[in-house]
This record gives C-alpha cells, structure tokens and sequence, in this order.
C-alpha cells in the first residue's frame, strides 16, 4: 500500500502546483483549469488522502515496518498538494475583499447584487442555474458570404437590455455553443443574451468577423420588437479571441446603444500580440497570426492590424465603459495584453475596471460556482447593472 499511497500523492501534487507553474501545453492548460477552478475539492481529497495514510499505518502496520519512511514522505507530498489546492480559494478571497469598492470606483455606486465570493457556494452550489429555452436565428441576409446563425437566451418580461456573447477559438476555431451555462446565468439575471457566430479564418481573416459581428448587432435592433429586446442597451462580451473581436468592434463603432464591453482573457494590441508571437508557444500564436490578419504588420494590412486593435481604437469620451478579466498565468493569452488596454484606458478616463485573478488560467469562468467564476459573475453583475441601468 505504501507504493499505492505514494503515487498518489505524486500525482495530485503536480496536478496542484499546476496553481502556478504556467502551463506549456493545451492538455496540460485544461489540467491547470482543473486544479485552480475546482482545487477546492482536491484539496479535501488530499486531506483524506493524509488520514487514509496515517490510520492504515497506526491499524495495519507495526511500528517498526519500512512503510513509515514512505508513508511519512507520501504525507508531506499530500500536504503540500493540499496547501496549493486551497489556495486559489485563499487568491479569491483577498481579491474578493476589494472587488465591490473597485467597482464602485469604477462605474459609481449602486447596492451590490450579491457578494463577491461566497465560500459556502463552492462546496455547495445553490442555487443552480435555470436553463432557458433558447431559439436559433440566422442573422445573415441572402447575399452574406457565409450563412451565420445566433443562438437568443430570453429573459423574462419586456424591453430588456441584450448581451452579444463573441466565442474564442484563436480565429480559427470554436463555436457559438462554448460556456452555455454562462448564457442560461446571464438569461437569469434579466438580460437577453445572443450567442452568436462568425466566419473563421484562414478562409475568412480579418475584417470578416468584424463585420458579422456589426451585422448580428442590426439584425437584434431590425427585431427588438419581436425578442422583447431594448435597443438602445447592447453590451458585447467576448472571451479570448472573441474579446479581441468584440472589444475592436464596441470600440470603433461608437454607436450609442453599445453601453459596455467586457473582455475574458483576450488581446487587444495586434501590433503587439504579433511582437510577441512564436511558433513553439502553446498556441503556435505566429500560425494563427498568418491567418488572421496575413504575416507581420507591412503597409499592405497595417489599416486591418489598426483596425484590429481595440487598444489604438480608445478615444476619451466615446469609449464606451470596459470591464476586463485576466488570470496572471494564463499562457494561452498574456495577462500584459489586459494590462496595457487598461493602462490606455486609464489615460482617456475611461471609466473600467481590470481584475487580475492570480492563480487562474484561460477559460477561469467556466465554473461559474468556482473561484474564478463566482468572481466573474459579480463584477459582471454589477457591470451590467451599472452600465444597462437595469437593477
């Protein structure tokens, strides 16, 4: 047994110290989210693990056996694990602490919606999110390059403000299906959420997804009567590439029905996310590069890099507000691409908030019950409250 308890110890503290050594692999990212998103209950499993160790050596074993050597090394490697998986939970907590005065700071005072951390929820996630029953459009006219559909979360009563949820997926990839449950919360809320699609490169690089984008925006005004939809209150929300895609567009579009942006680990200076690129990164970031916007900036697509570049697109008094979200080891997408937007929106006094999230890595807000999720959550919430009006 003692080999048995041996390994695992072994394997759930490399799976915990995945909390902070940045991950170097898309496999070993999703091990990362695991251990930062729902560490809380691996923790537990290794405080079990400790006692398991400890009885079946005091019932089973005679003091004098080897198996204490091992048992004793297995434990330390157990409590280390356990240290690293709360620790997030320890993260969240301090960032808890001053999230609601950042966000009245940021977008003005207003009665909180919920608290920001509720520890009891992580163990016990209650209550649930409520599915709703969602209908499919397609938002494109005829003559669209590619026929695209939206997928609409009502919300109940009339006249509600409309979220426009923009995928991920390193432009190349992913789906209008990606964290559902995030829309069925929003729905929840009181917001209409449009989940929508847009044309992938390499067939369709930039402005293509601009452009969809802008056109599922006049396709939920063309029918806000029909979906109950208010059209003077339109927040875009985008997550990695779709935070690119979504902050260019709310940004240069300077349309006053765009009310906010909020931005999940994306890339707002394209000028910069090519500087930085490299063909051995996790993403093959150069690769995804070529595709989208064709090769390092020349004076050939500089316009579509600008273009492309919510960051060069902030403009003091027209810049609608900005929430963003970023975990400091994200290695999918730098946290410095949320931190340069927020410093330059800062110079415009834009009003924003940008909350680092020290342990978490992309796609933090999958776990909407976990840390980085019930974060997430609220200063949305308070966001949308702010910047909608709605209560």
């Amino acid at each position: 047994m003692r080999w048995v308890f041996l390994t695992l110890a072994v394997m759930l503290c490399a799976l915990s110290a995945l909390t902070w050594v940045p991950a170097w692999h898309v496999i070993v990212w999703q091990a990362a989210l695991l251990a930062g998103e729902f560490g809380h209950y691996l923790g537990l499993v290794t405080v079990v693990l400790i006692c398991v160790i400890v009885a079946y050596g005091v019932v089973v074993v005679e003091p004098d056996q080897p198996y204490w050597r091992m048992a004793g090394l297995a434990t330390v490697l157990a409590l280390a694990a356990s240290v690293l998986f709360f620790s997030p939970t320890a993260y969240a907590t301090r960032v808890a602490a001053g999230l609601p005065t950042k966000m009245e700071q940021a977008f003005g005072p207003k009665p909180a919606s919920s608290r920001a951390l509720n520890l009891r929820r992580m163990w016990i996630p209650l209550p649930r999110v409520q599915p709703v029953e969602f209908s499919s459009h397609t938002f494109t006219p005829s003559d669209w390059p590619e026929s695209l559909q939206l997928d609409f979360y009502p919300t109940a009563g009339a006249s509600a403000p409309v979220i426009v949820v923009v995928h991920g997926g390193g432009w190349d990839s992913g789906n209008r299906d990606q964290i559902p449950h995030f829309n069925h919360w929003l729905a929840g809320q009181g917001y209409h959420v449009a989940a929508i699609s847009y044309r992938l490169a390499p067939e369709f690089p930039w402005p293509a997804q601009r452009d969809d984008t802008l056109q599922a925006i006049a396709w939920l005004k063309q029918n806000a009567g029909m979906l109950k939809i208010d059209a003077t209150r339109i927040v875009l929300l985008g997550r990695s590439a779709g935070a690119q895609i979504a902050g260019a567009v709310a940004y240069a579009a300077e349309d006053p029905a765009i009310r906010g942006f909020i931005g999940l680990y994306g890339v707002y200076d394209m000028n910069f996310v090519w500087s930085i690129s490299r063909e051995d990164d996790v993403l093959n970031s150069i690769k995804l590069m070529n595709q989208f916007l064709g090769g390092a900036p020349t004076p050939a697509n500089q316009a579509d890099y600008d273009s492309a570049s919510a960051q060069g697109l902030v403009r003091a008094g027209r810049t609608p507000p900005t929430l963003l979200l970023h975990g400091t080891v994200d290695t999918l997408c730098w946290v410095k691409h949320s931190q340069r937007l927020a410093d330059q929106l800062k110079k415009a006094d834009v009003p924003h908030a940008f909350i680092e999230l020290p342990w978490a890595v992309h796609a933090f807000d999958y776990n909407l019950t976990g840390p980085g999720g019930q974060l997430t959550t609220y200063a949305v919430s308070e966001f949308l409250g702010a910047t909608t009006g709605r209560e």
